[in-house]
């Protein structure tokens, strides 16, 4: 039963809440990479376009506001979806998320072992290491999350707070100076103070910047991670909403200024949006321009942390989605005993670190180094994994945000009774339409290369929850059941949708 043996230590409190959305939404890793997919789409009106997505993001933040006020429950998704949908379309959701959650430790422990080898070639400890020796660094950057996974909460929630939080405010150190220098007139090649980046250049579509706001929503990817420690905080149904909400407006805030410091820093002409676009690391560049080497060489020490700090998110994300899913009878009984000593699900915290390292292996097999780029742009194996491993991830990502938000609309305004304004309907609606195009944005227009292989594994992962729940309708129908008696999750009145 749900009720014996040791349970998880209910001891979090908010800021330890945030650190697990922060360190799974990697703000640090973001602002170094996401922001050169958008130069193709609306050149340098970068930071007008974060704007416009942070809008969108706060959208579908409404989700999970609503219903963090309502449920705690480990399994984030599962719980919220098998409540509002029925326990089937939870289970699809809740497997979902685990997959995400998944795919994201290949995304973050291939980009850790990345920037560890760009740090030991830009130092000179290691000139031109090989790629290959990424697949090896991975298994110790797996070793090392595992260990902090299954160590007590506060523990690795503290080091996610101290990681990612140092390394943003290294960058935002690093964007007041170049802000400063722009401001004195000391650019490296004459820039400036301009605030053109807030306008979009002339011939710039509407459709365009939709397309821009589609990367920058991909951003945001994680914020919500703080709801898998709904059974871990003091105060979940206090907590844990303000901290998604917290997130996403940080997040906002965040990438607005950095991205505006950094088209500025780089240029807003042709010349700079080039230079912006082919850069391997923005702030690593602007450092090394703007004051020297050795701030570049520690940026990027910086973000191999960083990444470190959003595997161990996607971890303890993981780890307390399949810790839920087998204490209500969908994945074996033995995944959900919680350590008398830790107070951390073990096992689970072991099958998730394996499950990362067989999906890295695989991965590496599709995406075999190349001696120069393919017709889809898929080169040295290291990078083409943490591409795909990403895009899964993502996609995944977004169809358990359209149940869940699917579901909130059905719990707050197609119930017996509603229960909020009327006026609130739009804001779920909204976030639909945003995901909708989202993922219409992302369906390749061929699938005969190897640029589909990411639609075509989220669609076979996601497939595999809902062969499950058609060909094992009693193991979701015994999970519905026990999530009605952890905590009466599931509202009077609810019949399955799914």
């Amino acid at each position: 039963m749900a009720g014996e043996g040791p349970k998880l230590a209910r001891e979090l409190n908010i800021w330890e809440a945030i650190g697990i959305s922060v360190a799974l939404m990697a703000p640090s890793m973001a602002a170094n990479i996401n922001p050169q997919g958008m130069v193709g789409v609306v050149g340098g009106a970068i930071p007008l376009t974060f704007a416009l997505a942070t809008v969108g993001v706060l959208l579908v933040a409404y989700t999970f506001v609503r219903l963090t006020q309502r449920f705690h429950h480990s399994g984030s998704v599962y719980g919220f979806v098998g409540a509002t949908m029925g326990p089937r379309a939870g289970v699809v959701a809740g497997w979902g998320l685990l997959g995400t959650y998944t795919f994201y430790g290949v995304v973050t422990a291939t980009a850790s072992s990345r920037f560890i080898l760009s740090f030991l070639d830009s130092t000179g400890i290691w000139s031109a290491p090989p790629d290959g020796l990424v697949l090896a660094l991975v298994l110790l950057v797996v070793a090392g999350v595992f260990w902090l996974t299954i160590s007590p909460i506060r523990m690795g929630t503290r080091f996610l707070l101290v990681v990612e939080g140092a390394t943003v405010a290294l960058i935002l150190v690093v964007a007041l100076v170049v802000l400063a220098k722009l401001a004195g007139g000391d650019g490296p090649g004459g820039q400036g103070i301009t605030f053109s980046p807030f306008t979009l250049a002339e011939g710039t579509g509407v459709s365009a910047i939709f397309l821009g706001i589609v990367f920058g929503f991909l951003s945001f990817a994680g914020f919500e991670a703080a709801a898998t420690l709904g059974e871990e905080t003091k105060e979940p149904r206090r907590d844990i909403p303000r901290a998604i909400l917290g997130t996403a407006v940080f997040g906002g805030v965040y990438f607005v200024f950095v991205t505006w410091v950094e088209v500025m820093g780089f240029g807003n002409d042709e010349k700079g949006l080039a230079a912006f676009a082919s850069s391997g690391s923005l702030f690593g560049d602007l450092g090394t321009q703007f004051v020297g080497a050795w701030l570049g060489e520690l940026i990027t020490l910086g973000a191999a942390i960083s990444a470190f700090g959003c595997a161990l998110a996607c971890s303890v994300g993981a780890s307390r989605l399949l810790f839920a899913l087998a204490r209500d009878g969908i994945a074996p009984p033995a995944l959900a005993q919680v350590s008398a000593t830790k107070r951390t699900p073990v096992l689970a915290s072991g099958v998730v670190a394996v499950a990362v390292l067989v999906l890295e292996v695989v991965l590496w097999v599709i995406y075999r180094p190349t001696v120069a780029a393919d017709a889809e742009g898929y080169t040295a194996g290291s990078l083409s994994v943490f591409i795909a491993s990403g895009v899964i991830g993502t996609l995944i990502l977004l169809v358990a945000y359209v149940l869940a938000t699917v579901g909130v609309v059905r719990l707050l305004f197609l119930g017996r009774t509603r229960q909020v304004a009327a006026w609130e309907a739009a804001i779920p609606v909204l976030a639909l339409l945003l995901l909708g195009y989202t993922l219409y944005k992302n369906i390749p227009t061929t699938f005969e290369n190897k640029a589909a292989v990411p639609v075509m594994l989220s669609v076979l992962w996601l497939a595999v929850g809902v062969v499950f729940v058609v060909v094992a309708p009693g193991a979701a129908r015994r999970a519905g059941e026990k999530l009605t008696a952890d905590e009466g999750l599931a509202p009077a009145g609810t019949k399955e949708i799914v």
